[in-house]
């Protein structure tokens, strides 16, 4: 028997098709339309995290403990006494003239090493005259930057310092002298022997005249004392630069000094490009070319950068900054010539940290009035901010990053943090390049620079495998680190006040350290 409900059950279901309504042609353009706005937003969204994920690290957790505070320094404390032995240079009727070549910087650490010199050879310094003829065309005499009575009077057991060349002996023969760069103390003993024609000797340059190790410990001091102690900025930049760290004060308990390398003579000099326009880079390159003094003319930009010897850019600055744990809300004080690019690249350190503080802003037009014209003495000031920061930053390892680096280790190594450029240069590709991320970034940053803040270390050597007057060029500078040189110091434990006499302990050991001693009994 056959069962016949299946296809009872089958007549009884419906076939009626289902009714679509048409669409309006109206309303189907409004669908594209509201298609179309929603995979915008969807695209602009996503790219907005990518830029952020290359160029916003998310910073490390730090404490602000470990953002401010100083490093350890070991039991270190200045001391620039004389030895027992040392005996002050009379100078008697001989004496020396010194024509300084530079910028601020180049001037102060070359009329320290002329005070030395002067020390060795028995002369009479006569104060110094300024570079007028580079590139900054500063008519700035001594008088104006210096404090030059502060100089003469804190040197007087030392040097014999007058302001002029007595008027008998304006007009006598004098030697013209290019003194050897980084020479030793023998050198300059050998130097005396002009003294049985001349009762006068010219210096035309005084930057890097003198070795930066193995000389005598007596020596050392003396270029301290005269660094640190009589190169007194004079009263009226004085004034000024503590009135402008007082106004940073106000502002916030708490600043960085960012010493910001990005002027036009800069990257011409180092042909550095990364960032610019083809016009920029031409114009830097043109610079170049025009340049006599510049011996090196034809420079690889990318090799410059990947070899890390480029300041770093703004924008790469407030990547590094972010990264390593300051908060955007962190003031900044901008130590600065005039920034390459203006205010439109300057804007690419500004997205990530707002606080940006100029001595243009701080001071009033009248107060700087002054100084406008004069670039050394308006470096000075910077000079002065910087040393009292509470941490220092240099985008580049210049003469005054050095300059300031060694005086902040000097006053009891205050923190100073110095950028492996080289390091940051491949992170920076990486990171552009999606190959790292963010998080990971910022902790390779922190790990890359945990040594690298102003702790105290022995000063670095040459270069490997250099050879003659690039061994001397290649090592560190005695000012930007006057710590010792050798492998082994002696030990003096249980030293923690100066001697009744005021010396610091140890100061009659000749291979003590040049310009510290230590209060720390593991040290």
């Amino acid at each position: 028997m056959v069962n016949h409900r299946g296809s009872s059950l089958m007549k009884n279901v419906s076939t009626t098709k289902p009714i679509y309504r048409k669409q309006s042609p109206r309303t189907i353009a409004l669908y594209i339309l509201l298609l179309f706005a929603l995979s915008i937003i969807i695209f602009v969204f996503n790219a907005a995290n990518i830029e952020q994920e290359q160029f916003n690290p998310i910073s490390v957790q730090i404490s602000d403990e470990e953002l401010w505070d100083p490093p350890s320094s070991r039991g270190l404390r200045p001391c620039v006494h004389p030895s027992r032995r040392y005996k002050g240079s009379k100078g008697s009727g001989r004496y020396l003239t010194v024509n300084c070549n530079g910028g601020l910087n180049q001037m102060r650490t070359g009329i320290s090493d002329m005070v030395a010199v002067a020390h060795i050879m028995n002369a009479t310094l006569v104060i110094p005259k300024l570079d007028k003829q580079s590139f900054w065309q500063d008519s700035s005499a001594f008088s104006d930057i210096f404090d030059e009575l502060h100089f003469i009077t804190t040197l007087q057991q030392d040097v014999r310092i007058v302001k002029e060349l007595p008027k008998e002996l304006e007009h006598v023969p004098r030697a013209r002298k290019h003194f050897t760069s980084w020479s030793s103390m023998g050198y300059y003993k050998e130097m005396t022997q002009l003294w049985n024609e001349y009762q006068v000797i010219h210096v035309v340059k005084s930057d890097s005249r003198l070795a930066n190790n193995d000389l005598p410990l007596d020596i050392q001091r003396l270029r301290c004392r005269a660094m640190y102690h009589a190169l007194r900025f004079s009263p009226p930049i004085e004034i000024l630069g503590k009135e402008l760290v007082d106004r940073l004060r106000t502002q916030s308990r708490k600043y960085i000094a960012l010493h910001l390398r990005y002027e036009k003579d800069m990257l011409a000099f180092t042909g550095c490009t990364s960032g610019l326009t083809d016009a920029e880079s031409e114009e830097l390159r043109i610079m170049r070319e025009n340049t006599k003094h510049w011996k090196v003319k034809d420079i690889n930009p990318t090799e410059q950068r990947k070899g890390g010897f480029c300041p770093l850019t703004p924008k790469e600055v407030g990547i590094f900054l972010r990264a390593i744990g300051y908060p955007p809300s962190t003031l900044i004080y901008v130590a600065s010539g005039e920034i390459y690019g203006g205010d439109a690249r300057l804007s690419e350190l500004k997205s990530y940290f707002p606080n940006l503080v100029f001595k243009e802003k701080l001071a009033t037009k009248e107060e700087l009035n002054a100084f406008a014209k004069h670039a050394t003495q308006s470096a000075a000031l910077d000079y002065i901010v910087s040393l009292k920061s509470d941490v220092f930053v240099p985008s580049y390892s210049g003469n005054m990053a050095r300059a300031i680096e060694g005086h902040r280790r000097f006053l009891g190594h205050r923190k100073t943090i110095s950028p492996d450029r080289k390091g940051l240069v491949k992170l920076f590709n990486e990171l552009e390049s999606g190959n790292i991320k963010t998080s990971s970034f910022s902790e390779l940053v922190w790990q890359m620079h945990k040594n690298r803040k102003g702790a105290p270390r022995k000063r670095k050597g040459p270069s490997p495998g250099a050879k003659g007057k690039d061994r001397f060029r290649t090592e560190e500078s005695f000012y930007e680190n006057p710590y010792h040189e050798v492998s082994s110091v002696p030990h003096l434990s249980g030293y923690n006040v100066l001697n009744p006499d005021g010396r610091c302990p140890g100061y009659e050991l000749e291979q003590w350290l040049p310009c510290f001693y230590s209060i720390d009994p593991k040290f």
